[in-house]
């Protein structure tokens, strides 16, 4: 990851080895009470800056990153959410953080889900966006990558642009980046798509790896881990969403000891790059009590 080069409160890159590996994360702030966020299948930590860097204003804000910090292979079952739960865990250990606020996007907010509920690691509160609880039963189903809607689909995403012209035409072709916030996809051209070593540009989160994170999406059920989160739950989910179809976040939030459930009009899946103001006038709403008053 590189160095920030945006906004006022900018993060450190740091190195944290929690024992079998080592987890690359982005800190802002040093004071405060812990907030860790955590982003979704082949995004990473620095899509969260803009959020990040006003949270940490009252929080000390951490941000990991999960692409290759594990061996994997997609097509022996990919890196177990289960896994990065766990390594979530060993990261608050190795830091020193004590029940921390978490905000967790797609597959974050399944990994938080699974770390609380699995490893019993205790959080403050917990915000999950458009969280990637699928129904029970594709958790009982085997499947290979080509069989897997998402996996077959990003381990042929293109991972070669020839320089900055062809990097620009290809993101204003694509529709899934035309609801983006600016400075959102500003950060994902300086950050998600790299230099290579031998000339052009790849993608830091390589198809493979991203494939692999989809693949182990299926390793644990987290529905019957719900009930064992304590804390208070917001689960946030976009009003034009695809997941919708399928993924029942009502149901999730009321699954929840503590929960709540909150749509967030004309947002689709990526709540995060689309409506970055709103996802931190909401957090931050919930985390200072104001929803509960609401409630």
């Amino acid at each position: 990851m590189q160095q920030a080069a945006t906004a006022d409160i900018n993060p450190e890159s740091r190195i944290a080895d929690i024992g079998e590996t080592e987890i690359q994360y982005l800190s802002w702030g040093n004071d405060g009470p812990p907030l860790i966020l955590l982003h979704a299948t082949g995004f990473l930590p620095w899509l969260w800056h803009p959020i990040a860097r006003e949270l940490a204003r009252d929080y000390r804000v951490i941000a990991p990153y999960f692409c290759s910090h594990r061996l994997s292979d997609p097509e022996a079952g990919g890196l177990s959410w289960r896994q990065l739960a766990k390594d979530i865990v060993s990261l608050c250990q190795r830091l020193e953080i004590v029940k921390p606020f978490v905000v967790g996007h797609s597959m974050g907010g399944a990994v938080l889900t699974i770390a609380g509920g699995e490893f019993g690691f205790p959080f403050s509160k917990m915000v999950l966006i458009e969280p990637i609880f699928l129904p029970e039963e594709f958790y009982s189903v085997s499947i290979g990558v080509k069989d897997h809607p998402l996996a077959s689909k990003s381990i042929k995403r293109r991972n070669f642009w020839e320089d900055d012209d062809a990097i620009q035409n290809y993101l204003a072709a694509k529709s899934f980046f035309r609801t983006w916030d600016e400075e959102m996809l500003e950060l994902y051209k300086s950050y998600a798509i790299v230099p290579t070593n031998t000339g052009g540009y790849e993608l830091a989160c390589h198809p493979e790896h991203e494939a692999s994170l989809f693949m182990g999406s299926m390793a644990m059920n987290p529905w019957p881990l719900m009930p064992e989160v304590a804390c208070p739950v917001l689960i946030l989910e976009g009003e034009i969403s695809e997941n919708r179809s399928y993924i029942d976040l009502n149901k999730a939030a009321a699954t929840f000891p503590i929960g709540r459930y909150l749509l967030v009009k004309g947002a689709g899946h990526l709540i995060p790059m689309e409506k970055p103001s709103e996802v931190l006038s909401i957090t931050l709403n919930f985390l200072n009590g104001a929803l509960d008053k609401k409630a």
